[in-house]
C-alpha cells in the first residue's frame, strides 16, 4: 500500500491496485477539504469534499500537461462509509466520464455525519480519451490482453511439444516418402474432413492411419506445423502451394486464407500464370483478380508472350473467358 505524499494524515490517500482510500477524521458543518495527490495509472489524482447545505465529493486529475494532452476516461465507483455506530455506507452508480477538471464529476451524498468517514474510489477501467470526446484508446491496464497472450503462447508451446516430441500420439500419417505421428483430436478440431474420418466407420478410424498420398513428408510436416502452431516462416513460404492444396482438400480455411494472402504478395512475370491457374483451381477470387490486374491493367501480358500459348492450351474455357473480359474492360474504346 502506498500513500499519496507527505503532509497531514487527514489529507493522505492510500492506494492499492485500482483502489484509492481517503480517511477523514472530521468534517465541520461548513468546510472544504482536498486530499494530497495520489497516483493511479499515468495520472496524479485529487479527491475533495465540501460540506455546506449538502456534501459534495469531487474526483479529478491533477492539472498539467498529462491531463491536458492525455485526459482520462475513467470508469469507477465511489463509496462513502461512516464507522458508526451504527455503521452506514452508500455507493454511487458506476460512473464513466471524461475527467479534466474538478467540475467534471461531482457526487452529492447525505450519509456523512460530523465525525470520521472513509471515501473509496474503485477504478474499474482507465483509458486515454481521444479527439476530446468519449472515444478512447485501449485500457491502460491491459491485464486481460496480457493473460490471453500468455495463455495463447503457453498453449502453442504445449501443442508444439505434442508434435515435436510425439507425446501420446494416436494416429499415423503415411506420406509419399515417410511416416508422421499426430493426434486425432487436434486434427479433427481443425478439419471437418479429418473429423469425419474419426467419427464414421471408415478405415482411418479402425486403423488409426491416414494415407496422404499427394504430399511428401516435408510438405506434410509443414501442414502439421501450421495446425499445431509450430511452423517456421521459411517453412511456410517454401510449401505454400502444397499447403494450399491440402487446405482446400481438408477444409482448413485459415491455412487457405493465409496461403492466398502470401501468394498475392510476390506475383511476378515468372509465376503469374501459375498463380492464375492456382487461383482458378481453388476459387481464390482475390488472387485471381490480382493476377489479372498484373497481366492486363499493368500490361505485363507482354512479358509472358512465350508462355501464354501453352497456358491457353491447358486453361479452362471459363478462365479464358474471364481473361478475355478483363482485356475488354481494360482496352475498351474511349
Amino acid at each position: 500500500m502506498s500513500g499519496g505524499g507527505g503532509g497531514a494524515a487527514d489529507s493522505r490517500v492510500e492506494t492499492i491496485s485500482r483502489l484509492a482510500q481517503w480517511r477523514i477524521e472530521s468534517l465541520g458543518p461548513c468546510s472544504y477539504r482536498r486530499s494530497e495527490p495520489f497516483r493511479l495509472g499515468i495520472w496524479n489524482w485529487y479527491l475533495s469534499v465540501e460540506k455546506s447545505r449538502s456534501v459534495c465529493i469531487r474526483l479529478f486529475p491533477e492539472p498539467g500537461r498529462v491531463a491536458k494532452d492525455q485526459p482520462p476516461l475513467a470508469r469507477f465507483i465511489l463509496r462513502v462509509t461512516c464507522p458508526g455506530p451504527p455503521r452506514r455506507s452508500c455507493a454511487s452508480p458506476v460512473q464513466e466520464q471524461l475527467l479534466r477538471t474538478s467540475d467534471d464529476f461531482v457526487w452529492q451524498v447525505d450519509v456523512m455525519s460530523h465525525g470520521r468517514f472513509t471515501i473509496d474510489v474503485e477504478f474499474l477501467d482507465l483509458r486515454v480519451a481521444t479527439n476530446n470526446a468519449t472515444e478512447s484508446s485501449s485500457s491502460i491496464w491491459p491485464n486481460e490482453g496480457m493473460v490471453q497472450r500468455i495463455a495463447s503462447k503457453s498453449t502453442l508451446g504445449c501443442l508444439s511439444r505434442l508434435l515435436t516430441e510425439s507425446i501420446h500420439t494416436d494416429v499415423t500419417i503415411n506420406t509419399t516418402d515417410g511416416v508422421l505421428k499426430a493426434h486425432k483430436a487436434i486434427l479433427a478440431a481443425c478439419s471437418p474432413v479429418f473429423e469425419s474420418m474419426f467419427v464414421h466407420d471408415l478405415k482411418e478410424k479402425e486403423s488409426s492411419t491416414i494415407d496422404i498420398s499427394d504430399m511428401c513428408l516435408e510438405s506434410c510436416s509443414a501442414l502439421l506445423g501450421f495446425i499445431y502452431g509450430a511452423i517456421e516462416p521459411e517453412q511456410f513460404w517454401k510449401h505454400r502451394l502444397p499447403l494450399l492444396a491440402a487446405a482446400n482438400k481438408y477444409g482448413i480455411g485459415d491455412i487457405k486464407g493465409c496461403c492466398e494472402e502470401s501468394l498475392l504478395e510476390d506475383i511476378n512475370s515468372s509465376n503469374v500464370l501459375e498463380r492464375l491457374h492456382v487461383a482458378w483451381l481453388y476459387q481464390l477470387e482475390r488472387l485471381k483478380k490480382g493476377c489479372l490486374s498484373y497481366l492486363f491493367v499493368f500490361g505485363k501480358i507482354y512479358d509472358v508472350r512465350d508462355e501464354i500459348h501453352s497456358f491457353f492450351h491447358h486453361a479452362d474455357r471459363e478462365l479464358m473467358l474471364e481473361m478475355f473480359q478483363e482485356v475488354l474492360s481494360v482496352w475498351k474504346p474511349i
